[in-house]
């Protein structure tokens, strides 16, 4: 009867993934999705823990002290993390916590070779070989995959608090290359002969290893694609452990996490005109890169606006566009960018947001900043509709946007970002944009947009300008 109830659990916790993923794809059913989501885990987990019988021994779970002192700490560790981080650093915490699933299930391959490994020297026959080595293969695989997801993942994580600085020097693609193929058949000879149990700890060191040199020379412009692969690398990992276990919620879990990982991997390579090869090895948007880019022609003046003019433009256009970038969200400008939309939309003018694929530093962090305070899932356009829309714009006002409205991507063939699809601002009648300084983007590029007729510059940190810009509008 248990394990009836155990199926019925795993069920649940599958249908409820899948239905919470789906839910997840559109920002005015995420939350309910990602409740719906965790609820099923919740269901599974409890499934586990009170319901689990080993099929050989019919015994229970016994050790719920290890058990429930884990749950507690994890839960509060997350639930603290998650609550106090903010929202420019949440592409941080998922490349964190992303690294912890890796590492988990990388822990997980380890403890379980070190259980087959007790069995073989207790039973050592050629036909008790063959009969582990499936399992044995999936193994490696889990320790593999999950290990570079980790390592990755950390590395990702200090790249985007600023901690660690793009590192690589020649010859270190041949380098990384010889490291995954030394590891991948030290993998392959331990199937065969797994009583060399040593080598698995040697794959250990030479897959964080790889890890590390992966992203390491990685630029910052290509973060959000680093980020989408090292999930569904972490997806695959929890996959094997559900093949380990026979679990198939785990399973399950991880098959989604992994293809959900992978197609928006496309998807932003997709965005970025540019093949994952490239992304991995060509990497733009490093400080190495940066140095020759930035320093280059001579752009020439530009000018800037007043707060008053600004805001009389504004006001009295018929249509304005609002392309939000990281400068929004390191400002926490959310909120007030939403009251000069409300403020605007009053005085009869039609407002909206032009989204970027891969604007702020993780997938979909655009959507999420905005979703924050409330702004309308119909408000936002994607890019292709947006670049429709240009046309007919009286104004558009960027807020911390650089790469992503960069004309040397259609412009430059010389330029790192020439052929990247980008939000066509330039086609508006107007174009108003507010930067801290003029200090190049994440890729490290030279913005040709700022120094055009067209364009004026708003200075200063992007919550005040909008906060002044909102006093200025509701006086005109």
């Amino acid at each position: 009867m248990d394990l009836n109830l155990l199926t019925i659990c795993y069920l649940i916790g599958s249908v409820t993934f899948i239905l919470g993923l789906k839910m997840l794809s559109n920002p005015a059913t995420a939350r309910r999705g990602n409740l719906i989501a965790a609820a099923g885990m919740l269901i599974a987990i409890g499934g586990t823990i009170f319901l689990y019988r080993n099929t050989e021994t019919g015994d229970h779970l016994h050790n719920y002290a290890w058990i429930f002192g884990g749950l507690l700490i994890g839960g509060v560790i997350g639930t603290l993390a998650a609550r106090k981080v903010k929202m420019t650093a949440m592409p941080e915490m998922v490349s964190l916590f992303n690294g912890m699933g890796g590492a988990c299930a990388a822990l997980i391959s380890l403890v379980e070779f070190n259980h087959l490994s007790r069995e073989l020297y207790s039973n050592y026959s050629a036909e008790y070989i063959s009969s582990i080595q499936p399992t044995v293969l999936i193994i490696v695989l889990g320790l593999i995959i999950g290990s570079v997801s980790f390592a990755g993942s950390i590395i990702a994580w200090g790249k985007l608090n600023g901690k660690v600085k793009d590192f690589s020097f020649t010859g270190q693609n041949i380098l990384n290359l010889i490291i995954l193929a030394v590891a991948l058949g030290a993998g392959a000879f331990l199937v065969i002969h797994p009583e060399h149990n040593f080598l698995l700890y040697a794959i250990l060191a030479l897959a964080l290893t790889y890890g590390v040199l992966f992203v390491m020379p990685i630029g910052g412009a290509d973060m959000p694609v680093v980020i989408s692969l090292l999930n569904s690398f972490t997806g695959v990992a929890a996959a094997c452990g559900g093949f380990l276990y026979n679990n198939k919620v785990m399973l399950t879990g991880g098959i989604l996490v992994g293809a959900a990982g992978t197609l928006l991997t496309i998807l932003m390579c997709k965005a970025m005109n540019r093949s994952l090869i490239n992304v991995l090895v060509g990497s733009f948007g490093g400080s190495n890169n940066s140095a020759s880019i930035s320093g280059g022609k001579d752009q020439g003046n530009y000018k800037e606006i007043s707060l008053s003019d600004a805001a009389m433009l504004m006001s009295y256009a018929t249509k304005v566009m609002i392309v939000p970038g990281y400068g929004l969200a390191v400002a926490q400008a959310q909120h007030a960018c939403h009251e000069l939309e409300k403020v605007l939309t009053e005085k009869g003018v039609e407002v909206n947001y032009a989204i970027h694929p891969v604007a702020g530093r993780m997938p979909g962090h655009m959507n999420v900043l905005l979703a924050e305070a409330d702004v309308s899932y119909e408000k936002l356009e994607d890019m292709e509709q947006a670049n429709d829309e240009f046309k007919t714009t009286d104004v558009v006002l960027i807020l911390g946007a650089n790469d992503v409205v960069n004309p040397a991507a259609k412009n430059d063939p010389d330029s790192p970002i020439y052929g990247m699809p980008i939000l066509e601002v330039e086609l508006a009648k107007n174009i108003i944009v507010n930067k801290r300084s003029m200090k190049p983007g994440y890729a490290g590029i030279e913005n040709d947009l700022f120094f055009q007729p067209k364009t004026s510059m708003l200075f200063g940190d992007a919550k005040k300008v909008l906060q002044d810009l909102l006093n200025e509008v509701k006086n005109v």
